[in-house]
């Protein structure tokens, strides 16, 4: 399912007038505007829409100010898209580790001993959970470096998303968790 920008902004908009309370804050729409990365005149007509749903209640402070506050319905709203984005998120996560275990089984089936992470990685977490089930030594490094000093064909290679990389530097044994990740969209 496709991720609509406008209903993401909608949601971080909601969950911001949400906050403030908790923060004891009262945020203007350019405050709003800036957090969900849209313009003033969206977000306007976002807020407007929030209202119109029963979403949000806009009271005036001032002459000048306006308190938005989230009613009970926006509070259900929150929730609900939270609970989507959590499923969302533990869907993608098992289809990673998935992913990625079918690749270090078949590093371990060719006697590939280690597997090097380059840069940092959300999922960094996974890969050295897989390794350490297939017996395969975890390492990590943030420094590119490592490579000019000879990683040999017993070391795998995972280049994390924050790792930039030249084209046809992609081998068998050196993998970019971005391009993993637009295969895997494409899949799905």
């Amino acid at each position: 399912m496709p991720i609509n920008s406008i209903t993401d902004s909608e949601y971080i908009i909601l969950e911001n007038i949400y906050a403030q309370d908790r923060r004891n804050l009262s945020l203007k729409q350019r405050d709003l505007a800036q957090l969900a990365r849209t313009s003033l005149g969206m977000t306007n007509s976002i807020v407007k829409r929030l209202i119109q749903k029963g979403w949000i209640t806009a009271k005036k402070m001032n002459a000048r100010n306006i308190r938005y506050v989230v009613t009970l319905e926006g509070i259900n709203e929150i929730i609900h898209r939270s609970y989507g984005f959590f499923k969302r998120t533990i869907k993608n996560i098992a289809y990673y580790k998935d992913t990625i275990d079918d690749i270090i089984h078949n590093v371990a089936e060719r006697e590939i001993k280690a597997v090097l992470l380059l840069g940092t990685s959300d999922l960094e977490f996974i890969i050295e959970h897989i390794c350490n089930y297939y017996g395969l030594s975890f390492l990590k490094s943030a420094d590119r470096n490592i490579l000019s000093g000879g990683i040999d064909d017993f070391t795998m290679v995972f280049f994390a998303e924050d790792v930039q990389y030249s084209a046809g530097e992609e081998t068998e044994n050196r993998i970019f968790i971005s391009r993993l990740f637009l295969n895997i969209e494409a899949a799905s």
